[in-house]
């Protein structure tokens, strides 16, 4: 079954979208079976894909409201080689829709549960907000990884993130756990982001990814014409920075199971 993994921050600006792109792409390009789900209705995760959101038939406002099947919304064409459902600013409705929805939480987890097992992962973009489309993609996730930049404000509104994904899993989703806290637009010659990287490690150790994720011009150019880094220019040291997060995550995922493995055992 595939793991379902959201991709949230509640503060802006964090490379949550650049991440979500890019690492669909990574583990795309590991012969990997990925779906990434653009719950955004900016529709950033879905332009960044090569997918045009202003054309696009179906998105997850047909998959949350009108309850579509997942395999009649999923775009299979994109420009990273992986699936995707996606967002535009139809998906804005779905958030207030879904309020007045009887057992609203659980729309996306229902939705993917006949899909899940044709991936190996599911990766979720979420808004920059605690909306209703932010609980849903902690309702049918596994786990969390949060994109988040080396500065003061960025651990205060950490605590915030952690508060609510611990009241969310009493909630909605008992299972739900930090699958990573990765550092994005990282710049080594800045002491304070050294400071603030040595805090994260010394606080949340494992769960913060080896890997760092540079300020990159190419990370930044490569929305524009539509594609993952990865396809953009692959030598770029962004797209190098991806594949080995993408490494990291399957490695963790392959050391999950071989503990639950020996659990059941």
């Amino acid at each position: 079954m595939g793991r379902i993994i959201a991709i949230a921050n509640q503060k802006g600006g964090v490379g949550k979208t650049t991440t979500a792109v890019n690492l669909a792409a990574s583990m795309a390009a590991t012969r990997r079976k990925v779906l990434l789900i653009d719950l955004d209705p900016q529709g950033n995760a879905t332009m960044g894909s090569g997918v045009d959101k202003y054309e696009v038939e179906n998105t997850a406002y047909e998959l949350l409201v009108d309850q579509k099947p997942a395999s009649e919304v999923i775009v299979t064409e994109t420009n990273g080689k992986y699936d995707l459902v996606a967002a535009n600013g139809d998906v804005t409705a779905a958030d207030v829709k879904l309020m007045e929805t009887f057992a609203r939480e659980q729309r996306l987890a229902n939705a993917l549960k006949p899909v899940q097992d044709n991936y190996d992962f599911i990766f979720i973009d979420c808004p920059p907000s605690l909306s209703m489309l932010t609980v849903n993609a902690m309702a049918a996730a596994d786990s969390v990884l949060v994109p988040m930049q080396c500065e003061y404000y960025a651990l205060e509104g950490l605590t915030a993130l952690m508060d609510t994904i611990e009241r969310l899993a009493e909630a909605v989703n008992p299972r739900l756990q930090i699958e990573g806290i990765l550092r994005t637009m990282y710049d080594p010659r800045n002491r304070l982001a050294n400071d603030v990287s040595e805090q994260l490690k010394a606080h949340f150790g494992a769960k913060v990814y080896r890997t760092v994720i540079p300020r990159n011009v190419r990370l930044a150019e490569a929305p524009s014409f539509g594609a993952p880094a990865m396809y953009y220019d692959k030598s770029s040291t962004g797209a190098k920075a991806y594949l080995s997060l993408a490494g990291e995550l399957i490695r963790r995922a392959e050391q999950l199971k071989k503990a639950e493995s020996a659990a059941e055992a």
